[in-house]
């Protein structure tokens, strides 16, 4: 996302801010950047969006709050990536929707290289970890940045493979969340010699729950994403979903259907992931020529009204079901235009009476 004029630091303390934020996931982050044109505005506008909504408090953190991890970050050496920075890398910035912010340990330029993802099992064969690190190891040679997960087994051994070269490691807890602990010496290289990234705040220890946005940020970095080994039901798998679902390439590497490991790769490939022997493979899938991601101009809040009528809000929301529902079918059954749908959505999701979801869909 280059060519852009540097955010004013008041605005990038407010994305922060606004990402901080209860109930303002990405996709809320996202529609009210575009429905007030900065998050300065939009966290201005907060408390009363959230009160015509029907909800109640005010859900901002105190701004105390937020220069406390500014200062920590700097304290650690690490670097706020806000969206809308010139250096956000620009193959997230196309994912639907885009990770608000990113705090960045070590060399961020990484991330405007074309990146790979490698990842697999944490309890992996000897010979999957072999194959982790020399075909990570290949990769970098051949100019790519490899991303992984720092876990350990594949992630680890993919981390190691492309040390000299350049790897990212995405994290569930904070840049300094050395986890797991045993890849503590793992950890410091990479600081030192590639990338350590995160969502997270600064000293946030990773939970179940911020694996998903982990594993979303993984693919998102990547043109494409290699499963080495992983069982049916594993993160390694919700990562190459994810990558499909944002039209990035899936990989495989067979295995023998006598190790429940090889089980996860070997459905991928029903499912028509493509084969990975090597990087001959990887090269071939990616002989077309590929430019970073941009994300589309679409602001769904044009010729919305300042001011959402009351009584069409509740109109709005009874439409609402726990099925996931397009945003363009309420305003079809409203007759109503859907930058108007879309302000009462927004507001109805602050007050936590609807949930955004990707692609424009919402739900009760």
């Amino acid at each position: 996302m280059t060519g852009r004029a540097p955010l004013p630091e008041t605005e990038r303390f407010a994305r922060l801010r606004l990402a901080r934020t209860d109930r303002v996931g990405p996709v809320t982050f996202k529609q009210l950047l575009d429905r007030f044109g900065s998050a300065e505005r939009a966290v201005e506008a907060l408390p009363d969006l959230i009160r015509r909504g029907g909800g109640h408090g005010h859900d901002l953190p105190p701004a105390s709050e937020i220069e406390a991890e500014i200062a920590a970050g700097a304290a650690l050496g690490a670097r706020l990536i806000v969206l809308g920075d010139a250096d956000y890398p620009g193959m997230l910035a196309a994912v639907d929707p885009p990770p608000p912010m990113l705090w960045a340990l070590g060399d961020a330029g990484l991330m405007a290289r074309p990146c790979i993802a490698v990842v697999g099992a944490r309890i992996a064969s000897a010979g999957g970890q072999r194959i982790a690190r020399g075909l990570s190891q290949q990769l970098g040679e051949a100019g790519y940045v490899v991303i992984s997960g720092l876990a350990r087994g594949i992630d680890g051994a993919a981390h190691a493979g492309a040390l000299p070269t350049g790897t990212v490691a995405v994290l569930g807890g904070g840049v300094d969340d050395v986890y797991p602990p045993d890849n503590a010496e793992l950890y410091a290289q990479i600081a030192d010699r590639g990338c350590i990234l995160s969502e997270s705040r600064i000293g946030a220890q990773a939970q179940a729950k911020d694996f998903p946005r982990r594993n979303r940020i993984i693919s998102g970095l990547s043109l494409g994403v290699i499963v080495v080994e992983a069982e049916l039901r594993s993160g390694s798998l919700i990562t190459a979903r994810l990558a499909g679902e944002q039209g990035r390439d899936v990989f495989a590497v067979p295995g023998s259907p006598l190790d429940p490991r090889a089980r996860g790769p070997n459905e991928l490939l029903r499912q028509g992931a493509i084969l990975c022997e090597g990087l001959e493979d990887v090269e071939r899938a990616f002989s077309t020529l590929r430019t970073l991601g941009e994300p589309a101009a679409d602001n769904p809040f044009a010729g919305a009204p300042e001011d959402v009528d009351a009584v069409f809000l509740e109109q709005v929301a009874a439409l609402l079901s726990p099925t996931p529902t397009p945003r363009d079918e309420v305003a079809r059954a409203l007759d109503a235009p859907v930058g108007n749908v879309a302000a009462a959505l927004l507001e109805l999701s602050l007050a936590g009476r609807a949930s955004l979801l990707p692609g424009g869909l919402v739900s009760r």
